[in-house]
């Protein structure tokens, strides 16, 4: 693209050859335009309200559950098992995190080392990231190659609330529009849809580029009616509740979700398949 080596392309090779190493003038910051307009033209799955679904993103992957979306790990689930779901009639949903950095992931030597922040509370070998850091752009865009070429249908990048967070970053509301906008663009360039997990006070701002939204405990937080922009526009919010109470009484929970349009499982917290209610 340039005739000569410049910083950026630098930065750009030795991203490549194992950014771990890069000093931190290598990498410029606020690298995503929170003014940049959705990517709209083209073809990709479009989740309505009422899909039935199942998410399993640890243990053996149980596929006998009648549901026409699947969400399963984008980096444990072989083409072959996706395939395979797409043979029974099912939509794929591939889960990365967009957030955070994951020590056992095998791009984990790609992230540019002054993006790693503040270990996540609760989450052993997890890092927040400086989502400002241009040097995750390789990553997430080869993050979501690797989606399509395992056949996904869309995605769902974890982790997209960071400006909400005690990362280690001074991040600010327009930082986190800038870079979930710029995933989202990016995911449905590629013929992807794109889910937004959590990050409800941004929902007015985001709803036009997200295709979906994956929620955990809107209820147990009082909070399903900041998802309605979603279903406004006939789009799809899959909720997750892991409140072990509501195992024993899930109607109430399941008349809310209903009565909104909201499409909500009750689920273990390790999202392994165990067991599985679902208010359909």
């Amino acid at each position: 693209m340039f005739s000569r080596i410049t910083p950026f392309i630098l930065s750009f090779y030795l991203l490549g050859c194992g950014g771990g190493s890069q000093s931190p003038e290598s990498v410029s910051t606020d690298a995503f335009d929170s003014g940049v307009e959705p990517v709209i033209d083209g073809a990709w799955y479009k989740p309505e309200p009422g899909v039935s679904w199942q998410i399993q993103l640890q243990g053996e992957l149980d596929l006998s559950i009648d549901a026409a979306l699947y969400e399963v790990d984008l980096f444990d689930t072989d083409a072959e098992v996706i395939a395979k779901m797409h043979q029974d009639g099912k939509r794929v949903l591939c889960y990365f995190n967009g957030g955070a950095y994951e020590e056992w992931r095998e791009d984990e030597g790609s992230f540019p080392s002054e993006a790693l922040g503040k270990d996540m509370d609760g989450w052993e070998g997890e890092k927040w990231l400086d989502i400002r850091n241009s040097g995750l752009i390789p990553v997430m865009q080869k993050r979501l190659d690797l989606a399509v070429s395992k056949g996904c249908d869309g995605v769902d990048p974890d982790n997209m609330d960071s400006y909400n967070n005690d990362t280690g970053f001074p991040l600010t509301y327009d930082d986190q529009l800038g870079y979930n906008r710029y995933i989202a663009n990016e995911a449905r360039k590629r013929g992807l849809a794109v889910a937004l997990k959590n990050d409800l006070e941004q929902i007015g701002d985001l709803v036009a580029y997200f295709d979906l939204a994956v929620n955990e405990q809107c209820h147990a937080y009082n909070e399903c009616e900041m998802l309605l922009p979603f279903i406004d526009q006939n789009k799809a919010v899959l909720n997750i509740e892991y409140d072990q109470s509501y195992i024993s009484q899930p109607a109430p929970v399941c008349q809310e979700s209903q009565a909104l349009g909201i499409d909500t499982l009750i689920l273990p917290y390790d999202l392994d398949g165990s067991w599985r209610i679902s208010c359909d």
